[in-house]
């Protein structure tokens, strides 16, 4: 018997490091899923590796998700559990000289993404289901020139702590999870851009930060998730869940 047996899983930025590992162990506990994501390739790989359904989804688009949504119970009948994890890391600047634009951005795909994906998937998802939402470890804390990331996950948790309150009469949780510096490309470009350093040292800078020295790998996350979406955690709700290997304290 899977964690997820008989369960149906919608995962934006699908195509992502974290969301192809979280959609590996979904599918393995038995988890039928569908990615969603910007980059078609990279679903279409997915989709392909894990024999899954992948679907092109602007977040920050209301009938784009709206679709999605309708995809996913058009395709399986039913929705279980929604981890809504599709980001970008904006640009490093002072707040000052911090781009309009790509604050608006930012904002657009992290805290107007996930509002929409739950606006439209928690009127369709099964009652006692899960929503996780990936935060990061400065919707906690914060750090220089990260102005509109920082603020968007930050607001994702206050997101959190609503739609916890709003659903629990129908016993759906609703978390955020929050990694410290994960090894992936999307780190990679975030740490070169704060510190100006070539990759690796940009590394060693970050790991000097981290109690525990070292990133994390994509399934350590993954597992985290993992666990918020099954019964395993199913009397959490209303939780910032730290994965950063002890960065925030």
């Amino acid at each position: 018997m899977g964690r997820l047996d008989g369960k149906v899983a919608l995962i934006t930025g699908g195509e992502g490091s974290l969301g192809m590992a979280t959609a590996r162990l979904f599918a393995a506990e038995g988890a039928q899923v569908m990615l969603a994501g910007v980059d078609e390739p990279g679903l279409a790989a997915g989709a392909a590796e894990l024999g899954c359904a992948a679907r092109v989804t602007d977040v920050s688009d209301a009938e784009q998700v709206r679709a999605a949504v309708a995809a996913v119970i058009g395709r399986y009948g039913r929705l279980d559990v929604v981890f809504s994890n599709a980001g970008i890391a904006g640009v490093v600047a002072p707040v000052v000289d911090y781009p309009d634009e790509v604050f608006d951005r930012v904002l657009a795909v992290h805290v107007r993404g996930s509002f929409l994906v739950c606006k439209h998937a928690l009127p369709v998802m099964s009652d006692g289901g899960s929503v996780i939402i990936t935060s990061s470890v400065v919707g906690l804390t914060s750090d220089a020139g990260v102005s509109a990331y920082a603020t968007a996950k930050h607001a994702l948790v206050g997101l959190m702590r609503t739609l916890a309150k709003e659903v629990a009469p129908r016993g759906i949780r609703v978390n955020t999870v929050h990694p410290g510096p994960v090894a992936n490309d999307f780190q990679r470009t975030i740490e070169t851009a704060v510190t100006g350093a070539p990759p690796e040292e940009a590394a060693r800078l970050f790991d000097a930060h981290i109690p525990l020295a070292r990133h994390a790998d994509p399934d350590e996350v993954a597992r985290v998730v993992l666990f918020l979406a099954s019964d395993d955690s199913s009397f959490m709700t209303g939780s910032p869940v730290q994965v950063d290997g002890g960065m925030s304290i």
